[in-house]
């Protein structure tokens, strides 16, 4: 009997592919180790963290402590990222999506005025992106109560824009840097106009259906320049707007209005007198009280308050973020009282689901019926700044406005910088409807676009061509010419589409169709000019309108809470969010490129206006027609 075979061995090439692909195992089971024993350690400190947070709880405030209020970032009505996402990058030092709630910055002012650890407030303003007027001007009307209580209110800035400075203006003293800038230049409004570029070197015809000669949101694709109609209507509102500013910085810096206006025109020769310096200039107009340093400035503050080595700027001082932490760290019994809920309704308004600082059909009008079923919300105030979006949209927010009413709980809008189109739409149900003089509203008009690239196509030899079982089978097809059979029909939507709009306002403010196509037909107004024309029934603050949704709801003033309704975030994603903004989470995640990856990834692009029409003609979810309530009206 023959002894079995020997295995054959291997050859050295399949024994060098077998030891390559032994070496890459190896690699690939160790690095999946490293990473699973990397993210356990990390969890285990982020949970020692948290431990710690919770047995030593905040740092105490000490007395006479300076409030250093720096914002850095866009001042909004609500977050458009999630927690873990300001966190990542608060731990990697990216500043470039800073956000700053204007619930937050007034919830710190109206604290310090009655807090008696806080001494005195110093602002420093120049990281701050004002989103709009109304809202700069509740910030100012509540420091402007600050300074009234006898709190002091200092202001720095190396280089303070128009809108911060209506904020600066507030302060006792208002100090700028010798190399410094200010500059009041008033408000203008362009944009560009793409008509030539899409029409004649593209190829691409815009074909717009709209009601209302100021419905001016799409001009810029079908017109080389502005309107006249857009312009006298921008122009209308947008002089209401400045004469307010003039009027508001006058009262704070007791000058007069006409003066400011006055040494903004003889801008030139003033400059050229202060030889160039606008500092200096800014100095000689009473702008400011004085030009200094930082360095200067903070040893101003140090000789007036508690010296201290150990802080940032040589003095007692606690910032924006600490007092915040400070204030949420107070232990609080738990509160039973009723409850006014707050919903906040900002940016465009879109289908569906939609992310924090977006407005979703679906995810906002859901806030809603949370506030409509939860027994213990009496009722609810609608914090609205949006351009408007989709029609559809809106009417889903509306109906939930409407079913608050059926169910007793009142409704009460506040409108922000903006609540203009779509957002007037959701607005407009509410038991009342308050707006900051300087809000911009109004728009009430309906257009819907459609391009269309034939001729494109043709330039570089492409054409379409087929069959279809009807003559109108692939008639919304921008590769083929509009049928103008289809353009009537497109027409017919919009015209409804504006019918439905005015009259549901008409029913909505108990006016006639006639009367609310007088003030619609797409035009913009300010805040005050709405309520001349009965679109808003008072002008005043978000404070006044939550004292208003309280007393509706007969809730004497301390017996209630106000509470904002937000999408929450996953528990995992505020265990992570809470690990990120520690020290140890930041030390760790600070040189992290695989941090830095996951950070591009998470945080949202910001979209420009053009953008929303562009998703708006592309996704119309099966709907050949959409139409859209948008206004392109912010400053």
């Amino acid at each position: 009997m023959n002894p079995p075979p020997l295995p054959s061995r291997p050859g050295p090439v399949a024994r060098f592919f077998v030891g390559l692909w032994d070496v890459m195992n190896f690699t690939r089971r160790l690095i999946l180790n490293l990473l699973f024993f990397g993210l356990l350690f990390l969890v285990l400190v982020a949970f020692l963290v948290a431990v710690g947070k919770g047995r030593s709880g905040v740092a105490p405030m000490h007395e006479r402590t300076t409030l250093v209020i720096a914002p850095e970032g866009r001042l909004v009505e609500q977050f458009s990222t999630d927690p873990l996402s300001r966190a990542l990058a608060r731990a990697l030092g990216d500043t470039s999506a800073e956000e700053v709630q204007l619930r937050d910055l007034l919830r710190a002012i109206e604290a310090a005025r009655d807090d008696k650890h806080v001494e005195r407030v110093l602002l420093q303003l120049d990281g701050l992106q004002p989103s709009g007027m109304a809202s700069m001007r509740e910030v100012a009307a509540a420091l402007g109560e600050l300074r009234a209580s006898g709190k002091q209110v200092v202001a720095f800035g190396e280089n303070i824009g128009q809108g911060q400075y209506l904020l600066a203006a507030q302060a006792d003293e208002i100090y700028l840097d010798p190399m410094g800038s200010l500059m009041l230049e008033g408000l203008a409004r362009y944009r560009q106009y793409f008509r030539a570029a899409l029409q004649d070197k593209l190829g691409v015809d815009v074909h717009l259906f709209r009601v209302g000669e100021f419905k001016s949101a799409a001009e810029p694709f079908i017109l080389d320049a502005a309107s006249p109609e857009a312009k006298e209507a921008d122009l209308y509102w947008m002089n209401d707007v400045w004469q307010r500013y003039l009027a508001d910085v006058g009262t704070a810096r007791k000058l007069d209005p006409a003066q400011l206006a006055a040494q903004i025109d003889a801008l030139p020769e003033g400059i050229e007198a202060a030889g160039g310096d606008i500092a200096k200039y800014a100095l000689e107009m009473k702008l400011v009280d004085g030009l200094k340093t930082r360095e200067q400035l903070d040893q101003l503050l140090t000789e007036r308050g508690v010296a201290d080595a150990d802080a940032d700027h040589g003095f007692r001082s606690v910032s924006l973020d600490g007092y915040l932490a400070h204030l949420d760290g107070r232990r609080l019994p738990v509160d039973k009282r009723p409850q006014v809920a707050v919903v906040v309704a900002e940016g465009e308004i879109s289908g569906g689901e939609q992310p924090a600082g977006r407005i979703g059909g679906v995810s906002t009008a859901a806030l809603l019926r949370q506030a409509r079923d939860d027994d213990q919300v009496e009722a609810v105030v609608l914090r609205v700044d949006s351009p408007g979006g989709e029609v559809f949209a809106s009417e889903q927010i509306r109906r939930e406005v409407e079913q608050l009413k059926a169910a007793g709980k009142p409704v009460v809008v506040s409108m922000g910088d903006l609540a203009a189109s779509g957002g007037y739409w959701i607005s407009m149900n509410a038991d009342r409807i308050y707006a900051d003089p300087s809000t911009i509203t109004g728009s009430i008009g309906i257009f819907g676009m459609f391009p269309n690239f034939t001729r494109t196509l043709d330039k570089i030899g492409v054409h379409t061509d087929g069959v279809s079982t009807t003559r109108f089978a692939g008639a919304f097809d921008v590769t083929r010419p509009l049928d103008p059979e289809v353009g009537r029909v497109v027409q017919a939507v919009i015209d409804k589409g504006y019918a439905d709009f005015t009259g549901k306002v008409a029913a909505a403010r108990g006016k006639s169709v006639q009367d609310v196509d007088q003030i619609a037909r797409g035009r913009v107004w300010s805040g005050a000019q709405a309520k001349e024309r009965g679109l808003v029934d008072e002008l005043g603050s978000f404070g006044d309108a939550v004292a208003d949704a309280a007393g509706r709801a007969e809730l004497e003033q301390d017996t209630y809470r106000v509470v904002y309704l937000d999408k929450p975030a996953t528990p995992f994603a505020q265990f992570l969010a809470g690990f990120a903004g520690s020290r140890i989470g930041a030390a760790l995640l600070q040189d992290s490129d695989l941090a830095r990856a996951m950070l591009a990834r998470t945080l949202p692009e910001s979209e420009a206006q053009l953008r929303f029409v562009e998703n708006a003609v592309k996704d119309r979810n099966g709907a050949p027609v959409k139409a859209l309530a948008y206004c392109f009206c912010g400053l």
